[in-house]
C-alpha cells in the first residue's frame, strides 16, 4: 500500500480541475487510502479529501517528491526528469488542450516518452488513473541515467507511442 502520495499539477496558468476531481473520487472509493498532497497550481477546484497548496517553494516541492512514494503528476518535462532522476514511482497524467488544461497537446508526446521508455505509468484517460494506481507497486521501471528529459523525447519525436 502505498502510504504517502504527492500530486503536482505543475505552474502552467491553466486549470486542472480534472485531476483534482479525479483524487477526490479515488479517495472517496477508497482506491487511495495513503497520505495525499497536492500543489495545485492555478486551478480553482477545492480539494475534499486530502491537503493541498497552491504553489509551492524549491526546496519545499522537492521534500515532497522526495518524501513521497508515489509521485502524480501532468506530463511536465520538469517533473517526469525530477521523479526519473530521483528513481522514483510515477503516473504521469498529461494536460489536455480539449479540457482547457493547456494550448496544445505537446504533452501527449512527453507522456508517450514516459510509457516507451517505463520510466512510469501513464493515465491517458481520467478514469485510467485508479487502475494504475492499484498497478504501480507491480511495475518496475527502467533505470535510465541521470539526464535530462528533452534527450530522451528528441530520440523519439516522430515516433509512434501508442
Amino acid at each position: 500500500m502505498i502510504e504517502k502520495i504527492f500530486v503536482t499539477l505543475g505552474t502552467h496558468p491553466q486549470q486542472f480541475n480534472r485531476l483534482l476531481e479525479e483524487i477526490d473520487f479515488l479517495i472517496e472509493k477508497k482506491i487511495i487510502i495513503g497520505k495525499v498532497f497536492c500543489q495545485t497550481g492555478y486551478s480553482d477546484y477545492l480539494p475534499k479529501n486530502f491537503s493541498s497548496k497552491k504553489f509551492l517553494g524549491l526546496d519545499e516541492f522537492e521534500k515532497k517528491i522526495k518524501e513521497a512514494e508515489l509521485i502524480i503528476t501532468h506530463a511536465g518535462e520538469g517533473n517526469i526528469g525530477l521523479c526519473k532522476n530521483l528513481g522514483k514511482k510515477m503516473i504521469v497524467v498529461p494536460r489536455r488542450k480539449e479540457f482547457g488544461e493547456h494550448t496544445n497537446d505537446h504533452q501527449l508526446e512527453l507522456a508517450g516518452v514516459v510509457e516507451k521508455k517505463k520510466l512510469g505509468l501513464v493515465a491517458w484517460q481520467i478514469q485510467e488513473l485508479g487502475k494504475n494506481i492499484l498497478k504501480i507497486n507491480e511495475f518496475k521501471q527502467t533505470n535510465i541515467p541521470r539526464g535530462k528529459i528533452n534527450e530522451l523525447l528528441e530520440k523519439f519525436v516522430g515516433e509512434n507511442f501508442s
